[in-house]
């Protein structure tokens, strides 16, 4: 995943200027990341729960996943971390759901999930799990009218950021990337700063060729706090 330092994001400026708008999430942002086969130490559930989940779900207050998400939820610990949010007074996470979704709506969604799927590895004739998350939770928040999708998969967003190129109706919907977070998190202080840089190292400044296109820790810092001073 490239980290793009060459132009700010709309999206993630919004979001400084009023976190509390609804921001639905993909499975991976929820999944602790392993990359195992290229380091043995890692983020268990308990360290990611500490790093990432708690400064996410503290500090936003609209955080939504599609009900196609929770279901990729198969880990226990996950499962309970997320039960216990739908169940604080109010919810801490709100569920998408296409039961909520009016007869328009439904042939609406089909439609654009006709133009999504192609992109992706999933079928709606075989209904595999396979990209399955990411495909419903576009089509409904693009029918929703709702804004943000945040997401570490990089199929995922350029299915948002090629949307006028690839067709995929997803015009209106808007692309925020995790290390736009890690930073919104570092400079608010609402995570633990060495904490998130370790997180930061992890997913985008691992392998010989991240390296060579990320920016290290210090530079990324210095860069997003150029672009959104």
């Amino acid at each position: 995943m490239k980290i793009n330092l060459r132009e700010s994001n709309a999206s993630l400026i919004s979001i400084f200027e009023n976190p509390n708008q609804i921001i639905t999430l993909d499975a991976n942002f929820l999944i602790p990341p392993d990359r195992s086969r290229i380091i043995k130490r890692g983020f268990d559930f308990p360290l990611f729960k500490k790093v990432w989940l708690d400064p996410i779900f503290t500090t936003f207050s609209m955080v939504a996943i599609h009900e196609a998400v929770y279901d990729e939820l198969v880990t226990e610990n996950l499962c309970n971390y997320v039960e216990a949010l739908k169940s604080e007074d109010p919810p801490k996470i709100i569920i998408h759901t296409d039961s909520s979704l009016t007869d328009v709506e439904r042939t609406l969604r089909d439609s654009i999930e006709n133009k999504i799927y192609p992109h992706t590895n999933y079928d709606p004739n075989l209904d595999n799990k396979d990209d399955r998350g990411e495909v419903k939770s576009l089509s409904y928040i693009a029918v929703k009218g709702l804004l943000y999708f945040a997401a570490h998969d990089n199929n995922a967003l350029q299915l948002i950021e090629k949307a006028d190129q690839w067709s995929t109706g997803l015009d209106n919907v808007k692309a925020i990337h995790m290390y736009e977070l890690i930073y919104f998190l570092y400079s608010n202080n609402l995570g633990d700063k060495k904490s998130l840089k370790m997180l930061y190292k992890y997913q985008y400044y691992l392998t010989s060729h991240e390296k060579q296109t990320n920016p290290e820790w210090g530079e990324f810092i210095k860069a997003m706090s150029v672009l959104y001073n």
